[in-house]
């Protein structure tokens, strides 16, 4: 009997931490009629993951150096499918959002562990097949996040409606667990202590930041979301000037160009998307009236188009390095012009198939030779801290795009949900336009050393 490597359980656990950020939109229609909750309720439904997530990520990724990768990689899908139980028997608004910020919580001690430990697990031609598909795998949860939803939603298996949404996750953690202590390997970052005081730091300066993101356009930007944002500035200084043996965050990680570079570029790429993604269900929703499986099925062409470009993506990096990335940048503001325009006259949605499967395209092109520019090069006892920076600046993308877009998109709703989602493609065409900008800047190779297409058993 053939023995599974480690990849497959660690997709399954990158997947559905992705996977339950994006699929609770197309769900939130039918949460705030079951629960009758207010409308801060739901905001916290959906932001309260993100904003626990994001702010835990450092922690969780030093947590894994110190205790041991596999443990609290096991720990945390724990955790994690225990809240998704949570989530989904909860019986008022108030108990969804303490499981929803548990399940970030979860998520944060898992999310950075899977980087970590595929640096650590795979090597040279391996590890570049290995990010690819952690890419792709990233990708497909979030593209597939509103279908996946919608699916469960219209199926209504045993009359769960949108409660089945985090009750899949329970069987997806049972079985994953029970893979992980067979197939993933104990590793962690010898000598490495635990900078609990640095923690505190990071984690209240990314609180500082994401708060007023998430509650600052609902009480009209009041003083107290300016203060907290110079707050943030002063616990960012403080983490600084901090000597520690071993910091959560390794500073000497931005000496390197390819990281810094790179993880710059990273945020403005997620900021073009979780954003997208949340105005695109808005639009969807509010702009042509579709119901769950409807506005799920309008996300395939995006998904198709993501799948593509991802498989050729390793090749295309082989010949033309982080040119790719400027590529894929482009094409996506070129495909989020066209959709603003196309949607501005009304267009039918056969205009708008052949767009979003560009736009997705242009997703693929950028993301895994992305990814794999902020990883080259790390050495393996920073592992942890940097995949968890990593992912820290994904989730941080994240919050800064919606927090951003929402901005634009609720102030311009006023004239129209149309209206308002042209307005927010237009500063999604701009924030996409930087990562290409962003992209020249890293130093060649920006892409992970050229390996062959991605096998079938991976």
């Amino acid at each position: 009997m053939i023995r599974p490597g480690p990849l497959p359980t660690l997709l399954a656990g990158a997947f559905v931490t992705t996977l339950d950020f994006f699929v609770v939109n197309v769900a939130v229609p039918e949460i705030q009629r079951d629960l009758s909750a207010s409308a801060a309720a739901i905001e916290w439904t959906v932001a309260g993951y993100g904003l626990a997530f994001g702010a835990g990520l450092v922690l969780g990724g030093r947590l894994g150096d110190v205790h041991g990768r596999r443990r609290m990689l096991m720990l945390g899908l724990a955790l994690f499918t225990l809240a998704s139980l949570a989530c989904g028997v909860a019986p008022d608004a108030g108990t969804l959002v303490a499981a929803r910020i548990a399940q970030g919580v979860s998520a944060a001690l898992l999310a950075p562990q899977v980087l970590a430990i595929m640096r650590t697990a795979f090597t040279g031609a391996a590890l570049g097949r290995a990010l690819r598909t952690y890419a792709l795998t990233l990708g497909m949860a979030a593209v597939f996040g509103q279908l996946i939803g919608g699916l469960l939603i219209e199926a209504d298996v045993l009359g769960l409606g949108w409660r089945a949404i985090f009750l899949v996750n329970l069987p997806i953690g049972v079985v994953t667990l029970a893979l992980a202590r067979r197939t993933v390997p104990e590793s962690r970052a010898d000598g490495v202590r635990l900078d609990l005081g640095g923690a505190a730091l990071i984690t209240a300066a990314l609180t500082a930041v994401l708060l007023p993101l998430i509650e600052g356009r609902e009480q009209g930007w009041p003083g107290w979301i300016w203060a907290s944002f110079g707050a943030a500035v002063v616990l960012l200084a403080a983490y600084a000037r901090r000597r520690h043996p071993s910091p959560l965050v390794d500073l000497t990680l931005f000496r390197s160009r390819s990281f810094t570079a790179g993880l710059v570029a990273q945020i403005a790429f997620n900021l073009g998307m979780g954003a997208y993604f949340l105005v695109f269900a808005l639009y969807m929703q509010g702009g042509r009236g579709l119901g769950p499986l409807a506005e799920g099925l309008v996300f395939a062409p995006i998904g198709a188009g993501y799948l593509a470009a991802s498989l050729a993506a390793p090749r295309l990096s082989a010949r033309f390095g982080r040119q790719v990335i400027v590529a894929g940048g482009i094409v996506r503001a070129v495909s989020l012009a066209a959709l603003a325009a196309a949607v501005a006259t009304d267009a039918p949605f056969a205009v708008l198939v052949p767009l979003l499967a560009l736009d997705g395209a242009g997703m693929g092109l950028a993301l895994a030779p992305l990814m794999g520019a902020v990883l080259a090069g790390v050495p393996a006892h920073q592992a942890g801290a940097a995949s968890g920076t990593l992912t820290t600046a994904q989730q941080i993308g994240n919050a800064l795009g919606v927090g951003l877009i929402g901005v634009v998109f609720y102030g311009a709703a006023s004239q129209g949900v149309p209206h308002a989602f042209v307005q927010s493609l237009l500063v999604l065409v701009a924030a996409t336009l930087a990562v290409s900008a962003l992209a020249r800047l890293l130093p060649r190779p920006a892409t992970p050393a050229p390996a062959p297409p991605l096998p079938a058993e991976l």
